[in-house]
């Protein structure tokens, strides 16, 4: 496959809505369900989704060959045929960054969200030299993941807001006064930069309002994966500044989701794995080192996420 045209509007243009966040499903003898992915993804375009991270966190990104996951990538660019744009993971150390990136770039990706480096806790001038050589190797767009062992200072990434193909940053530390000394330092020294910011912490809507306030307006929405319908109807109140909606949503699933979320390791991964297969779509388990939720936890959810059907309006309860 060929990477997108260089007259496809930029990625800017394109993200007006909610971004869906794939899982990886997984067959009975724990190969990549490819059929099973394909229709996933099918779900989350026909439910409204602005964009599609396929391979990323919530996809395992950690636990997929490079064979499965170009072959997801292929798959999920496959589904969209151009309806939205899809993005790839691509992460460890910067030669299998650039190698990821490659194999995205082959199955048709539109641009790539850049993992934190495996394992090192690397100063700034690192951080900024893996970026600026992942984003050198690649004619794709590159937003960059900030989380973890990546945490990036305000003028680092106003340098790599200058790079012609960092078109963003994801937040999944959540410090706040970072992000608007981050927000302020673009602004400051690339005036002209039309740089995109997302809010990445799991279950990011719960922080949406916050976000809003430092200027981030782009939020990953892992309830979109078994939710959507909630996740579409919370960004449109969001959107339209439907503060009781919002509230409201907020107080009945979201809190307790992420209540839930914070019950177990790996949660963020795996919770939403089985919300999927209680929405009907057969994904499979994680793959190690994560493991399966509890079933009482399993059930919980399915009782949260009940409640905040209940809690829609009438124009987003969708079905």
């Amino acid at each position: 496959m060929t990477s997108p045209s260089p007259t496809s509007p930029p990625l800017s243009a394109r993200f007006d809505g909610v971004l869906f966040f794939p899982v990886t499903p997984y067959g009975p003898d724990g190969s990549v369900d490819i059929d099973a992915f394909r229709a996933h993804v099918r779900d989350g375009i026909d439910a409204g989704a602005a964009g599609v991270f396929a391979c990323c966190g919530t996809g395992e990104f950690h636990a997929l060959t490079p064979e499965e996951f170009q072959a997801c990538v292929a798959a999920a660019v496959a589904e969209a045929a151009g309806r939205v744009p899809v993005l790839a993971g691509a992460g460890y150390g910067t030669a299998l960054a650039i190698r990821y990136a490659g194999l995205a770039e082959e199955a048709g990706a539109d641009g790539l969200l850049a993992m934190p480096p495996y394992l090192v806790v690397a100063d700034q001038r690192g951080l900024e030299a893996h970026y600026t050589a992942l984003a050198d190797a690649t004619s794709l767009d590159v937003i960059v993941y900030q989380r973890d062992n990546a945490i990036l200072a305000p003028e680092t990434v106003a340098r790599l807001a200058a790079h012609p193909r960092i078109v963003g940053l994801k937040d999944g530390a959540g410090d706040l006064d970072l992000m608007q000394r981050i927000v302020s330092a673009v602004r400051t020294e690339r005036p002209d930069e039309d740089f995109l910011y997302f809010n990445g912490l799991p279950t990011a809507e719960l922080t949406a309002l916050a976000y809003r306030g430092v200027g981030v307006t782009l939020y990953s929405s892992a309830v979109f994966c078994f939710a959507p319908e909630i996740a579409v109807a919370f960004h449109r109140a969001l959107t339209r500044g439907d503060d009781a909606t919002v509230n409201r949503l907020i107080d009945g699933f979201y809190r307790p989701l992420v209540e839930l979320r914070a019950q177990g390791r790996g949660y963020a991964v795996s919770l939403v794995k089985a919300g999927v297969r209680l929405r009907g779509r057969d994904v499979g388990e994680v793959r190690p080192p994560l493991s399966e939720p509890a079933d009482a936890h399993v059930k919980e959810l399915a009782d949260i996420v009940t409640r905040g059907y209940a809690l829609l309006p009438d124009e987003g309860s969708g079905g």
